[in-house]
């Protein structure tokens, strides 16, 4: 939501901190103590954002206030109950990411501790507590720090989506703007995650050495407890045409760089298979078309690729391309050669065994993905969530197989116009000379 990025973000870290049974000494205690820590943040917030008329002296009591009450809720904390609860009954891989288009959870355990699963997950989800909130609060900044603000092309790529969508929150970074990160506050994630955390909202995959019959009643034993809430409302926010090329550069003194995306329509398009075929005959493996041009003829790149859905696919994105020049070579370079292949692919039809290998490839790839646990639960809950029927995993391969020569020809020429194009780069700047001390002396 507009002001609070990256709460997503910051309420999965939270759902590490355990519930009001796990990560806790006296959990009626440490309520009462996190609701000072609400009051005292409030007050000391008040006054930070003050524009006019702020209180230094002031401001310094309310923000020690604020630092006293945390640490009195601090002393009721059990660090890391949750995990290591998990970890002892065998828990592996147990992680979670935030993406633009949704969060995932996920874990793998012995399936004769599903019961046990079936709690602590359910238990995170119905009773999070805000624990350390502050303190994980500063973390992410800290991460933001590392990823964005001193990785250029991190700050290019934030740069470059604010610049490509200019109404759409696809333009908004999954970690937050700094000054939106720095202000959440606990009981703003609370309400985020009442209306957005709800089984409404959400879809459960468990696969395993298990039989339904055995493990849906534990399921509605545990997430059926959990009310399930309106469903949030959908987004409304269209992304206006763009009728002109937009572009950012940044100079550093660093690794070049050239990133160039135009937008495309959502998954659910009839065409989205055949952006996945453009994507493959562009960019998979080193007999791609833009490997074999920059990187291995023309020796100009140290690597170069196409890719679709980025950042996202539930909403219209973009079908980028990417390059890194070699020393000696610039962005602009990479930017011809890129548009080379681009008209190449508008101007002739791709060949048949291109087309044939992208078709085998898909194929080996989804077989490959549901080889494991892990990857079969991945696609079943992605497909259950968008589509509302986990069962359009498998019919993809219907759609890949339908993708023509035609087809590539067709949408090259539609999408990969000037008009529709956002670029952006890093050019190599030496940083500033220091200056010579004045020797003139003191007059």
């Amino acid at each position: 939501p507009q002001g609070y990025s990256g709460l997503a973000h910051m309420f999965e870290h939270m759902a590490f901190k355990g519930t009001d049974q796990i990560g806790t000494t006296n959990y009626p205690a440490e309520k009462v103590a996190l609701a000072k820590v609400e009051i005292a943040y409030a007050a000391y917030d008040g006054e930070y954002r003050k524009r006019v008329g702020q209180d230094p002296a002031k401001l310094a009591r309310l923000k020690k206030a604020f630092e006293d009450a945390q640490d009195a809720a601090e002393k009721y904390v059990i660090p890391n109950q949750f995990s290591i609860i998990a970890e002892q009954n065998g828990v592996v891989g147990m992680n979670a990411s935030t993406e633009e288009d949704s969060t995932q959870y996920f874990w793998s355990m012995p399936s004769n501790r599903l019961e046990l699963w079936a709690y602590l997950e359910s238990a995170r989800i119905h009773h999070p507590v805000y624990r350390e909130f502050y303190k994980e609060r500063d973390v992410v900044q800290e991460e933001r720090r590392m990823r964005t603000d001193s990785n250029p092309i991190g700050a290019m790529v934030e740069q470059f989506l604010a610049t490509a969508y200019a109404a759409h929150p696809y333009r908004v970074p999954t970690v937050g703007w700094e000054s939106e990160i720095s202000q959440v506050t606990a009981t703003e994630a609370d309400a985020f995650h009442k209306k957005y955390y709800v089984p409404s909202n959400m879809v459960v995959a468990v696969v395993g050495d298990m039989k339904a019959s055995d493990a849906m009643p534990i399921l509605t034993k545990y997430f059926g407890a959990i009310p399930a809430g309106p469903k949030p409302e959908p987004m409304t926010t269209v992304e206006p045409p763009q009728f002109a090329e937009k572009s950012v550069t940044i100079r550093e003194a660093t690794q070049p760089f050239y990133l160039e995306g135009y937008h495309r329509p959502d998954y659910r398009d009839p065409d989205d298979s055949v952006y996945d075929a453009i994507s493959d005959i562009l960019s998979n493996g080193r007999t791609a078309r833009l490997y074999k041009s920059l990187v291995r003829d023309q020796k100009i790149a140290a690597d170069a690729e196409g890719f679709s859905g980025f950042p996202g696919q539930k909403f219209p994105g973009l079908f980028a391309f990417y390059a890194v020049p070699v020393p000696g070579h610039t962005p602009d370079e990479m930017r011809e050669a890129i548009h080379k292949e681009i008209d190449k692919l508008k101007a002739t039809d791709a060949s048949d065994e291109e087309l044939e290998m992208f078709k085998t490839r898909a194929r080996a790839g989804l077989l490959r993905g549901l080889a494991n646990n892990e990857g079969l639960a991945h696609g079943l809950a992605e497909y259950q969530t968008r589509y509302g029927d986990w069962r359009e995993l498998f019919r993809e391969l219907d759609r890949i197989d339908k993708v023509s020569k035609s087809d590539v020809r067709r949408v090259a020429m539609k999408v990969f116009v000037a008009s529709n194009l956002t670029s952006s780069r890093i050019e190599f700047t030496p940083p500033p000379r220091p200056q010579a001390p004045d020797a003139g002396g003191a007059n």
